[in-house]
């Protein structure tokens, strides 16, 4: 299940809004595959055991065929702190990490602060409309995982960066359920940043100031606002998300999940240019079944049909979560609605009475 971040999606563009859709899906597949803009919803979460949280960067190897992914029980996960976080939002993120030990017995093992402040930068891509960004000091944030990766053996990282605070009009559009999520975009950027440079499981949360109360907070960002962090979620998924594996022949025999074993994807009707669905609509081998959910969606336009590839295009997740269940089931969807099913064709002339017929 993909829904990219940082892209104004009507269902996952928001806080955790498309985790009721997983919950769902993860209730009629054996394996559900998705990533932390599907799961996270800042203070809330929910554990899925058939559910995999594999950052995007890493999503696309898997789909190229680069990377398998490793389920595991549990990891060793470190915590990276921006040095620009203030003291008061620092002891926030600290409680969290002890709270996720104590209370829910997470194996968070260590944290560090990087020695340079990361300097958060956001914005608009004028072209496309999506959120994006960058990180001034990249190098500090790599340092800090080395040192927590060689010193304390950690395998999953969590980072927590300090975000510029927004004018509440900047924010209004969201914080009401509409337009795109303005810190979502660099957040997938410092997460491939550390995905890319370690192949460990990494994702992120932003350190930020409270906002003031709002009487007309819709429902989609409202878990963004009951707490004081992000992370929560974060922790939670990376405590047993999967490690990420260079493919070779032997992690099969490793019980290794290969792209190869993904039978359907479901995405945005509209956002399917990203480097992981272009891989699986050319796959070559098991091909899986495409997907695509009118109902969300995005300030993209990258269409199946633009971009030359098939899929089944369904009108929203109800109907997607049933095609799935069918498909699972070796039912073609077409047979559950009326009058898909026509008559059999025939490839090539035949013998009928003495006459030769073909049926186009």
């Amino acid at each position: 299940m993909i829904v990219p971040t940082g892209i104004g999606a009507a269902i996952g563009g928001y806080a955790g809004d498309a985790l009721p859709v997983a919950r769902a899906l993860s209730t009629v597949v054996d394996c559900l595959i998705t990533h932390p803009n599907v799961l996270n919803a800042a203070m809330l979460y929910w554990p899925m055991p058939n559910a995999l949280y594999v950052e995007g960067y890493a999503l696309d190897r898997f789909a190229e065929g680069s990377w398998a992914l490793q389920p595991l029980h549990q990891n060793r996960v470190g915590l990276v702190l921006d040095a620009g976080i203030e003291e008061e939002l620092r002891v926030r993120q600290l409680q969290v990490a002890d709270a996720a030990r104590a209370s829910l017995g997470l194996p968070v093992v260590e944290y560090i602060v990087t020695d340079t402040p990361l300097k958060v930068e956001k914005w608009v891509d004028p072209e496309t409309g999506q959120s994006t960004g960058r990180i001034k000091h990249p190098d500090s944030l790599l340092r800090a995982v080395r040192t927590l990766v060689d010193r304390s053996k950690v395998n999953a990282i969590a980072v927590v960066g300090r975000f510029p605070d927004d004018d509440t009009n900047d924010v209004d559009d969201y914080r009401q359920g509409m337009g795109i999520d303005l810190l979502a975009g660099v957040e997938a950027v410092i997460s491939h940043l550390v995905v890319k440079e370690f192949q460990i499981p990494c994702a992120h949360a932003p350190a930020l100031s409270p906002l003031p109360l709002s009487p007309f907070l819709s429902p989609k960002s409202a878990a963004e606002e009951i707490g004081y962090t992000f992370l929560p979620c974060v922790l939670a998924g990376l405590s047993n998300a999967p490690q990420y594996m260079v493919m070779h022949s032997e992690f099969r025999e490793k019980g290794c999940i290969l792209a190869s074993d993904v039978d359907s994807v479901i995405l945005p009707k509209d956002a399917c240019g990203g480097d992981g669905t272009l891989a699986f609509a050319k796959s070559e081998k098991n091909k899986p079944l495409i997907i695509t959910v009118e109902e969300n969606e995005t300030v993209l336009n990258d269409t199946a049909d633009k971009l030359g590839f098939e899929v089944l295009h369904v009108s929203n997740y109800w109907e997607a979560i049933g095609v799935i269940a069918a498909h699972k089931a070796g039912i073609d969807p077409f047979s559950l609605r009326r009058n898909k099913i026509l008559n059999i064709g025939c490839t090539s002339f035949m013998p009928v009475n003495g006459h030769s017929i073909s049926r186009d």
